[in-house]
């Protein structure tokens, strides 16, 4: 695969199997941090990052460079550190490392290592692996979207159409709190409220469990990309609060507010 800036289906579909892998091996390195302990300390931000965050991305930065030499990488920790490759509508590999840091800390499940591939602004393939919740999703063409429990083979999966009984809407356990949501959630007639934490509440909407993903506050760009790839294949979509496709490529990396739906009526 090379530097161009569309991909075939094929190409797309033939990304899956070394990229699973890398996860994979990135989800062992967190597991591995967290069996022996870590240390946690303060980027610039004041966001929490561990040793378990750089061990996963040194597990995945020169896997994908073999994977692709022609692409560059746009990871978390590393743009933390200053190298943040900026490419037009080229191509880009967006990661992020350890997706749901604070849940790793905190002795939860609900963390993920998540790598999409970003063409002409759009996420064009994601993969979100769970080590800990043991799930993996992840696109197999524009339309298709697979999840896999532990190592197993993966399973189509689509997102639904909001049930007669109201809309089940996710958010996250550390940001899911705010005013502005609650009166986003009064909207509805009658809903569920969930909390789960980082990326795999796109893997939830993929697949159906959850309706709606409405996120006011701030997100960066490799929280995003791989999970939007996964939804929009399965049916869904992650759109901003003025109705435009949410797009990459942003001088900051920074996300407005969004809202990922499953399938529309």
């Amino acid at each position: 695969m090379g530097a161009g800036t569309t991909f075939t289906e094929q190409e797309i579909g033939d990304l899956a199997g070394p990229v699973r892998v890398i996860a994979a091996r990135a989800g062992a390195a967190i597991m591995e941090v967290r069996a022996r302990g870590f240390n946690v300390t303060r980027k610039d931000d004041r966001t929490p990052v561990t040793d378990a965050d750089h061990a996963a991305e040194a597990e995945i930065l020169p896997a994908l460079h073999v994977l692709t030499p022609g692409i560059p990488v746009l990871s978390e920790e590393a743009a933390a550190g200053g190298d943040t490759p900026r490419v037009g509508e080229g191509p880009i590999w967006v990661v992020d490392p350890l997706d749901g840091t604070r849940e790793f800390i905190e002795g939860g499940t609900q963390f993920a290592v998540c790598i999409g591939l970003v063409a002409t602004r759009r996420p064009v393939f994601g993969l979100i692996h769970g080590p800990a919740a043991g799930l993996t999703y992840w696109t197999a063409g524009a339309t298709t979207t697979l999840r896999a429990k532990g190592d197993g083979v993966g399973d189509p999966v689509s997102a639904r159409k909001i049930p007669g009984a109201g809309p089940t809407v996710i958010t996250s356990r550390f940001h899911g709190k705010s005013g502005r949501l609650a009166g986003f959630l009064e909207t509805f007639e009658k809903s569920q409220h969930i909390f789960m934490s980082s990326a795999l509440k796109f893997g939830l909407l993929a697949d159906g469990t959850a309706d709606i993903y409405p996120r006011f506050g701030p997100t960066c760009e490799w929280d995003t990309a791989a999970g939007q790839a996964i939804l929009a294949a399965a049916g869904g979509s992650v759109m901003t609060l003025d109705g435009a496709e949410l797009s990459y490529g942003k001088a900051d990396f920074l996300n407005p507010g969004f809202i990922a739906r499953g399938a529309q009526d």
